[in-house]
C-alpha cells in the first residue's frame, strides 16, 4: 500500500462491467466521484450490462471506452489523458484498476493513482511497482475511503483510532496515552530533576510538516541540554483535505518521534475552514540533570561563537519544496533542485547539541529558525547578555542556498535556519569540540567571540566593521 497523500475525484476501471463492479460503481457514485470504464468488450456488450445492470445506467458514466476506442489509442498515456479530459480533472487525482501489471506501471508512471487486482496472473509481483495490491474489488471502498475529502470538523474517530493504532507506546512515565475519547496526557516525572518546555507552529512548509515539527521542537529542548522526551501536536487541515493526507503527516510523526525516542502523547486533529494550507502545532517537553543544564547567561567573555553547517539550510529545502517549478524556470537544474530537497534532511541539530552538552566548556547553545542567522545572533546576545563580534568572512554558506537566494533576491542570513546550532565554548576548548562535532560528520566552523557585557552584534569583513543585518521578518515571507 502506498504511503504517499492521495486524492481521488475519479475511478477509471480497466475491468469488464461485471455486477461486481457496477455494486461498487453504485457506492462511488453516492460519493460524488466521475466514473469511467475502459473495456476490451465492444461497444453494444458494455452498454448491454449497463442496461441490465439495477445499480448504474450508462449516463452515470463519464466515460466508456470500448474495444473499437482501445483500437485507436494504443497507448495507455493516450487513453488516460482522453479519459482525464472528458471527466474533466487532473490524471494524479484519478484511481485507476486494473488486473494488468503492465498497465498498472505505465499509468502509475503518468501520476495517477494506481490500484492492482491480483487474480492469478503468472506475472511476478515483485514486480509491481503502483499504490495498491488487492484481491477482491470491494476493496476499492477502503481506498476511496483515503481518498476524498474530508467535511469540517475534528477528525472522525474510526480514522483518528486507525492512526493512532500504528504508535508503540514505551516509556513507562507516560501514563495515559493518546486515544480515542482522552483529552489530556499524563506523564510521571518523579524522577526527573528539570522538565525543559518548547512549542512551535510549523506555518511556512506544507511538505513534510510532520518531520518539520518533530525536528523543530526537539531541536530546542536539545539547545538546553535536555533530552526531548514527550511531544503533543495539535492540526489543522484545510477543507478538501483527504484522510489520506492527514495519515501521511501522522507517519511523519511516528517516523521522526521513534527515530529521536520521543514519544507522541496526545493532541488534537481538525479539518477547518480556518486555515488554507494545513498547521503543526507541537508542544516538546524534555529533561535534564540541574547539574548539566545549559543557560545562555552562563555565557562569558572570550568564549568563541560556533555555528554547525551552513545559514538557511531549513530554509534551501523549503524553497526546493514548494517552488521547485519556478526555480527551474530561473535556470536552477532538476538536479540542484534535488540536492536542495533533500537539505530537509539536516535540520536536526540533536546530535551536535548532545555533543556540545556533553563538554563542561560549553556555556551556552541557541538553535538557528525564523529569522535565520542574522536574528538568532541578535537573540543570544540578548538572552546571554554580552555583545557578540563576528566575522562575516567566516559564515558558511552552502553554494546551493546562494544560488537560490540570488535567483529570487533574498539574504540567506535572514532565511529561516533550522539545522545550524550557534554554540558558544570556552576559548581554550572550542577546537577539541570542534574535532568531535566533525567527527559526528557534521560541518563547524567558528564564525565569532563573545564580548563584554551588554547586547549587540559587531560584524567585520577582515579588519572593516560592517552593519550587521536586521530583518523585520523572515526572508522566506516574500515568496508567500
Amino acid at each position: 500500500m502506498t504511503n504517499r497523500p492521495i486524492h481521488i475525484k475519479a475511478v477509471l476501471f480497466r475491468l469488464e462491467p461485471t455486477t461486481a463492479l457496477l455494486k461498487i460503481s453504485q457506492d462511488l457514485i453516492s460519493k460524488d466521484l466521475r466514473l469511467g470504464i475502459i473495456s476490451r468488450s465492444g461497444s453494444n456488450s458494455v452498454q448491454l450490462a449497463l442496461r441490465k445492470s439495477r445499480f448504474v445506467n450508462q449516463e452515470d458514466m463519464d466515460v466508456i471506452f470500448s474495444q473499437p476506442e482501445i483500437m485507436r489509442h494504443k497507448a495507455d498515456a493516450d487513453l488516460i489523458h482522453r479519459a482525464a479530459q472528458k471527466m474533466n480533472v487532473a490524471v494524479a487525482t484519478i484511481l485507476f484498476i486494473s488486473t494488468h501489471p503492465s498497465e498498472i506501471r505505465n499509468v502509475h508512471k503518468m501520476g495517477a493513482i494506481t490500484a492492482w487486482v491480483r487474480v492469478g496472473q503468472h506475472e511476478d509481483p515483485g514486480a509491481f511497482t503502483g499504490d495498491f495490491e488487492i484481491e477482491d474489488i470491494a476493496e476499492i471502498k477502503n481506498i476511496v475511503r483515503m481518498g476524498i475529502p474530508l467535511p469540517a470538523g475534528k477528525l472522525p474517530n474510526p480514522l483518528l483510532r486507525e492512526f493512532l493504532n500504528q504508535f508503540i507506546f514505551e516509556d513507562s512515565s507516560v501514563l495515559i496515552t493518546p486515544g480515542v475519547g482522552e483529552d489530556i496526557a499524563a506523564v510521571d516525572i518523579e524522577s526527573q530533576e528539570v522538565l525543559v518546555l518548547k512549542s512551535d507552529p510549523i506555518t511556512f512548509a506544507t511538505d513534510s510538516i510532520g518531520q518539520y515539527a518533530v525536528l523543530i521542537n526537539a531541536n530546542d529542548i536539545a539547545t538546553s541540554g535536555a533530552i526531548p522526551r514527550w511531544f503533543l501536536t495539535t492540526l489543522f487541515f484545510p477543507c478538501g483535505t483527504t484522510p489520506s493526507q492527514i495519515k501521511s503527516v501522522f507517519d511523519e510523526l511516528k517516523h521522526f518521534c521513534q527515530q529521536w525516542d520521543i514519544t507522541l502523547c496526545g493532541g488534537h486533529t481538525e479539518i477547518t475552514e480556518a486555515v488554507v494550507r494545513p498547521i503543526v502545532a507541537g508542544m516538546m517537553a524534555g529533561t535534564v540533570p540541574r547539574s548539566n543544564l545549559i543557560d545562555k547567561r552562563q555565557m562569558k567573555t572570550g568564549d568563541q561563537v560556533l555555528l554547525s553547517k551552513g545559514v538557511a539550510v531549513e530554509g534551501t529545502a523549503i524553497i526546493a519544496r514548494e517552488f521547485g517549478r519556478r526555480l527551474k524556470k530561473m535556470g536552477l537544474s532538476s538536479s540542484e533542485i534535488g540536492r536542495c530537497r533533500h537539505f530537509l534532511d539536516q535540520i536536526s541539530v540533536m546530535t551536535e547539541a548532545k555533543i556540545a552538552a556533553e563538554s563542561p566548556a560549553t556555556t551556552a547553545m541557541h538553535d538557528v529558525t525564523e529569522g535565520g542567522l542574522a536574528i538568532a545572533l541578535a537573540e543570544l546576545s540578548i538572552a546571554g547578555g554580552h555583545k557578540i563580534k563576528v566575522s562575516m568572512n567566516q559564515i558558511p554558506v552552502y553554494p546551493e542556498t546562494q544560488k537560490i537566494c540570488d535567483l529570487l533576491d533574498i539574504d540567506p542570513l535572514g532565511l529561516i535556519g533550522s539545522g545550524s546550532l550557534l554554540i558558544c565554548c570556552h576559548s581554550s576548548e572550542y577546537p577539541k569540540l570542534m574535532h568531535r562535532i566533525e567527527a559526528a560528520g557534521i560541518e563547524i566552523a567558528c564564525i565569532g567571540e563573545v564580548l563584554d557585557s551588554g547586547q549587540g552584534i559587531q560584524a567585520y569583513k577582515g579588519k572593516k566593521q560592517v552593519p550587521w543585518p536586521h530583518f523585520e521578518v523572515d526572508e522566506i515571507t516574500k515568496l508567500f
